[in-house]
């Protein structure tokens, strides 16, 4: 994912990206089974040097969720059936996230005793801005349906079926498309850095961006 999303940012034809799942769910999460974290647990005897293996194959995954957000391209996630795991962390680094109205969410790594670390903990809650919730979420891994999601802003809309939601996100997306890339681009790189710095300092990092873009638009 990081190769694609980084190959997509450097895309001057790309301009919006559409995150959607081709099987019968979105996405059960990840298999972690079929990992490099597995095959240590597997194999590895000495349990110092499990865990320092470990500890560096987790960036791994993070990095690969991260590079959605680092894009500099809006993202849209399309949610149809289920999102579990790591599949919001997943869709957590999306800008724009809808769902079809048979969508369920599930933030389960409790129950398969780990604390979710592909970003769920730290971009969940700035996203839907209840810091309780997130915490019953996580602590009891209960399942939600599409309208809490949408009642909390972790999506913004809910679409009747798949076909209806890709053709609306097609439709927003081709809308995004039109606009000025550079404004757009920028406009995700402000709100990102805003997000992890104070208002002072997002307000410099703005000025700055509006200096360099300001003059070509007026030229």
């Amino acid at each position: 994912m990081v190769e694609c999303f980084n190959q997509l940012a450097e895309d001057e034809e790309c301009r919006v990206v559409i995150l959607s799942g081709a099987g019968k769910v979105f996405t059960a999460g990840l298999d972690l089974t079929d990992s490099d974290i597995f095959q240590i647990m597997m194999t590895e005897t000495d349990c110092s040097r499990k865990a320092f293996k470990i500890i560096n194959s987790i960036p791994k995954f993070q990095d690969s969720f991260t590079a959605i957000e680092n894009c500099p391209k809006p993202v849209i996630a399309a949610v149809h059936s289920a999102c579990i795991g790591g599949g919001i962390g997943m869709i957590s680094a999306c800008d724009i996230r809808y769902c079809t109205q048979d969508a369920w969410f599930q933030i389960k790594e409790v129950d398969v005793g780990l604390a979710a670390d592909v970003g769920i903990l730290q971009r969940f809650p700035n996203i839907v801005g209840n810091d309780s919730l997130t915490r019953e979420l996580k602590y009891s891994a209960r399942k939600f349906f599409s309208d809490e999601p949408k009642s909390i802003g972790f999506v913004s809309r809910i679409l009747q079926d798949k076909d209806q939601m890709m053709k609306t996100i097609l439709e927003m997306a081709t809308t995004i498309a039109s606009k000025s890339p550079v404004a757009v681009q920028g406009s995700k790189v402000n709100l990102v850095y805003s997000r992890d710095h104070s208002v002072r300092e997002g307000l410099d990092c703005n000025a700055k961006w509006n200096m360099v873009m300001a003059p070509q638009r007026m030229s």
